[in-house]
């Protein structure tokens, strides 16, 4: 007990999320797991932060993996929900599909999936949308992006519409790929998905 005092007075953001007894699943791909940047400056790393100093008692699983695709999320998604029983799940895939030229009624049918799943397990879910770069084509990235508007609506669903909204536009804010932000621009993306997030969490 004394030791258990001692880290809460030393560490009270730890003892904070030690003591959650709500969880915000995010499975997403590089986008979400800080690539190329260290995993404490992600968006989610600062959600949790974010969190922590505000006093609400939740803690953020980062699933997010570099690389993985609708169907890579929908194939773990069943064990995680299992595991980690979140209130809420953030899906933020999609990106590595579009950029595949993979097809899209697939994509639309993953995302539609994973969240018919979370919702079975009682869970609310907040949709990340993206949008491709311009060399895709106006009507390839057009039907792309309607996918996630497409999917909040028929299961009624938070959405943000491009959760990179003013980051991947801004060329200081990406990395030298020109696909994955830097470490500066986390704060930003944090807060274009706190506005629809923010309410969920009530």
């Amino acid at each position: 007990m004394r030791v258990f005092i001692y880290l809460l007075l030393l560490f009270p953001g730890w003892a904070a999320n030690a003591c959650a007894n709500h969880a915000i699943l995010v499975i997403g791909d590089s986008l979400s797991a800080g690539y190329g940047i260290s995993k404490e400056k992600s968006w989610p790393a600062l959600l949790q932060q974010k969190l922590d100093q505000s006093g609400h008692a939740w803690r953020v699983i980062n699933a997010s993996i570099s690389g993985d695709t609708t169907h890579g999320g929908l194939s773990r998604l069943p064990k995680a929900l299992a595991r980690e029983k979140p209130d809420i799940v953030i899906i933020g895939l999609g990106a590595n599909d579009g950029l595949r030229g993979l097809r899209l009624a697939e994509t639309a049918a993953n995302l539609d999936r994973m969240t018919a799943l979370s919702q079975e397990f009682d869970a609310k879910v907040l949709l990340l949308g993206i949008q491709l770069p311009h060399n895709y084509g106006p009507a390839y990235r057009d039907r792309f992006s309607a996918i996630y508007a497409q999917v909040a609506k028929q299961r009624h669903v938070a959405l943000v519409p491009f959760f990179l909204r003013g980051v991947a536009e801004t060329r200081a804010m990406m990395q030298p790929d020109g696909l994955h932000p830097k470490a500066d621009a986390q704060p930003a993306i944090l807060e274009n998905i706190w506005q629809e997030l923010a309410p969920l969490l009530e």
